[in-house]
C-alpha cells in the first residue's frame, strides 16, 4: 500500500488546517486508515482512524473535538480536518493503515495498530 499525505504547513494557535492522504496499491483493502503523528523528541503518537467498512472513527483524547476523520472510499482518499490547533499539535503526521491487526499499544488509538504507513507531512502550530 502506498500512501501519499499533504496539506501541512505552518497555522497560528486557534487556526485550522486540512491533512489529506491517498492511497493505492493494495489488492485487499486495509481494515482501517488513519493518521499518527511524531513531535521532535517525543514518541509516536496515534491521533486517529476510521474503519474502512462500517466507517467508526477513534480519536486520541487529545485532538476529540477539534479533530475530525473522514473518508472517500470511491477516490481512496482519507482527510483529518484539524480546528483549535495547538502549540502541542505540532509534528510531522503520518497517513497509515492497518492490514494485520495487532493487541495496540498505549500510544496508538482506539483498535489501530498501524503497520504501513507513508512519508509524513510536517505541522506547525506558532504564532
Amino acid at each position: 500500500v502506498q500512501l501519499q499525505a499533504s496539506g501541512g504547513g505552518l497555522v497560528q494557535p486557534g487556526g485550522s488546517l486540512r491533512l489529506s492522504c491517498a492511497a493505492s496499491g493494495f489488492t485487499l483493502h486495509p481494515l482501517y486508515i488513519g493518521w499518527f503523528r511524531q513531535a521532535p523528541g517525543k514518541e509516536r503518537e496515534g491521533v486517529s482512524c476510521i474503519n474502512a467498512y462500517n466507517s467508526s472513527t477513534y480519536y486520541a483524547s487529545s485532538v476529540k473535538g477539534r479533530f475530525a476523520i473522514s473518508r472517500d472510499s470511491g477516490k481512496n482518499m482519507v482527510s483529518l480536518q484539524m480546528n483549535n490547533l495547538k502549540p502541542e499539535d505540532t509534528a510531522v503526521y503520518y497517513c497509515a493503515t492497518v492490514s494485520d491487526p495487532r493487541p495496540p499499544t498505549p500510544h496508538e488509538v482506539g483498535p489501530c495498530s498501524f503497520d504501513n504507513w507513508g512519508q509524513g507531512t510536517l505541522v506547525t502550530v506558532s504564532s
